[in-house]
């Protein structure tokens, strides 16, 4: 518990960074309540320690979850933004301003984009702005309507941040910017979203991961979801012209591999369930202030200097793979669809020890002229360009999902093995640990994300050759973030569909087919009950 108290307190760095004194005067004042409870002479018992954990989350969870909430769709907080946009991008001492751990990563990436010139920089923004943009038209939706953009980044991007905001503004949209959340009761078990500088120390982080097992209950869940109601109704129009986020990420990181301890926090078998139904209420009263018909998103990915000698050759190369020539992959990955559009089934078989024997089911087309299965993905919300995709049906998906190793939301899985049966994880095993039920226990909380299965929500099919010969020729395949790795062979994802809360928007090829497999068995009980429709989450699997 006091580990628990000193995660909280590190907290209080970006607090008053950020001169919020409110919030870290009562953080300071839980601080002074355990002190004084260790100055008696008989040593508090750990029930009255929890206890003052316990309320000081659920007496301020209003306050922080509002704060998170207006993060996400005020432009008028402007701490990160007014960094960006108003510091001496060529003194680095700007880097410190944050109150975030800065290190060599930060450092060079901030040297390397200040020696570029100006119109490199303005490229680089512009391809994950109109990656941006290029989604809303995509997908049919009005960016017009939108007033502001999420932008997340890794610290030491700002010139191509400040680039990219000046862009967006030309689009109508002004930037949120947040950082991720140092709250246990803001922390998202999906991972760090907001701005990020390198971790200190992974395995930090990865021993606090379960640190609200202190305190989740029934009561302080519905709590948190009244709150976060709340909070979103305040802020409704605000969050009408939130047009989704843009995501700016790193790879290259030196591998970290948890070691699990059994001093941490950990959820019992009620609390996984309470965490699992928490996420997805959360996930259902977003989208009613945020639409998933009416959002949309882009993702891009650039290597920090941690990866290696050829850093910038790798950069370089990285900058070339992600500026691919979207409409000559249109055209070769059509020629993939009509062949594909003729199946009822594709057949996924592993090679060189890999034990991959899968049976994925397609939907059927009831008029092949005017209907598709998969989607042509160019360079729009996934950047870089390369990758057909479809939703399988579940029922007779059938088999084995086997990757010898495979880095999923930063973590490494050795031998990772998931048995489908009618579409849904029937069984799952890896061999990171010596003990089976810490394998187990590992891929429950870090894929399955504490839910008892998950259904198949995408198979696709990788094109790119480019991204593919960049990860062989300098030995960074196992470094390749998944969004770069997916586009280099099959893969599979497990979780939501790629058309998650945005099923009934129509969706077409630039052939003009639409595409009819947007729906699985278990996003279409969304009809009867959401809440048994989506699972709030969605984890990209590549067969190398």
């Amino acid at each position: 518990m006091l580990c628990f108290l000193y995660a909280q307190l590190r907290g209080a760095i970006p607090l008053a960074y950020e001169k919020r004194w409110e919030e870290l005067t009562a953080l300071l004042e839980l601080f002074v309540e355990v002190y004084t409870d260790f100055t008696e002479e008989e040593l508090p018992k750990p029930e009255s320690i929890r206890q003052a954990l316990y309320w000081y989350c659920y007496d301020y969870c209003g306050e922080m979850v509002e704060r998170r909430v207006r993060e996400q769709v005020d432009p008028s907080l402007t701490f990160a933004t007014d960094i960006v946009m108003d510091a001496d991008l060529t003194d680095l001492t700007y880097l410190y301003r944050y109150g975030e751990y800065i290190t060599e990563n930060e450092i060079c990436t901030a040297k390397f984009l200040n020696a570029m010139s100006a119109g490199e920089i303005e490229a680089m923004a512009r391809t994950y702005t109109e990656g941006y943009r290029e989604g809303f038209v995509h997908a049919g939706i009005d960016l017009a309507k939108k007033r502001t953009v999420n932008i997340r980044y890794a610290i030491g991007f700002e010139r191509v941040i400040r680039a990219a905001v000046r862009q967006f503004a030309a689009m109508g949209l002004e930037p949120t910017i947040f950082r991720s959340a140092v709250h246990v009761v803001s922390k998202s078990t999906n991972g760090r979203v907001g701005y990020v500088a390198t971790q200190a120390n992974p395995q930090y982080d990865y021993d606090h991961r379960m640190d609200d097992a202190l305190f989740l209950d029934e009561e302080f869940v519905g709590r948190k979801l009244r709150v976060t109601q709340e909070a979103y109704e305040q802020a409704k129009e605000l969050a009408r012209g939130h047009a989704g986020p843009a995501c700016l990420e790193t790879f290259g990181e030196k591998v970290f591999v948890p070691v699990p301890k059994k001093e941490c926090l950990q959820y019992t078998d009620a609390q996984r369930m309470l965490s699992a139904r928490c996420r997805n209420e959360l996930g259902q009263i977003i989208n009613r202030y945020i639409p998933g018909e009416e959002r949309s998103f882009t993702i891009i990915a650039y290597p920090v200097q941690e990866i290696g000698s050829q850093y910038e050759e790798i950069f370089a190369e990285t900058v070339k793979v992600n500026n691919l020539d979207s409409r000559l992959y249109q055209r070769i990955q059509q020629c993939l669809i009509d062949c594909l559009d003729q199946g009822v089934a594709v057949r996924v078989k592993g090679a060189d020890g890999n034990r991959t024997d899968l049976r994925v089911a397609l939907h059927p087309l009831e008029d092949p002229a005017k209907e598709t299965i998969f989607e042509n993905c160019v360079a729009d919300v996934n950047i870089p360009v390369g990758e057909v995709f479809t939703s399988p049906v579940l029922s007779e998906t059938n088999g084995v999902l086997h990757v010898k190793r495979v880095y999923l939301n930063g973590l490494p899985y050795e031998n990772l093995e998931l048995t489908f049966v009618d579409g849904r994880i029937a069984s799952y095993t890896c061999t990171n640990f010596s003990e089976e039920e810490e394998n187990r226990a590992y891929i429950r909380e870090n894929v399955l994300f504490n839910h008892e299965t998950l259904p198949l929500g995408e198979f696709a099919i990788g094109t790119n050759t480019t991204a593919y010969r960049m990860g062989r020729t300098y030995r960074i395949e196992g470094l390749l973030p998944i969004l770069i790795a997916e586009k280099t062979g099959p893969h599979f994802a497990v979780g939501d569909t790629c058309y998650s809360w945005a099923e009934d928007v129509p969706v077409f090829n630039p052939d003009g087919k639409e595409i009819i497999a947007r729906d699985n068995e278990v996003s279409l009980l969304r009809k009867e009950d959401p809440s048994k429709a989506y699972l709030n989450c969605h984890t990209d699997i590549t067969i190398p």
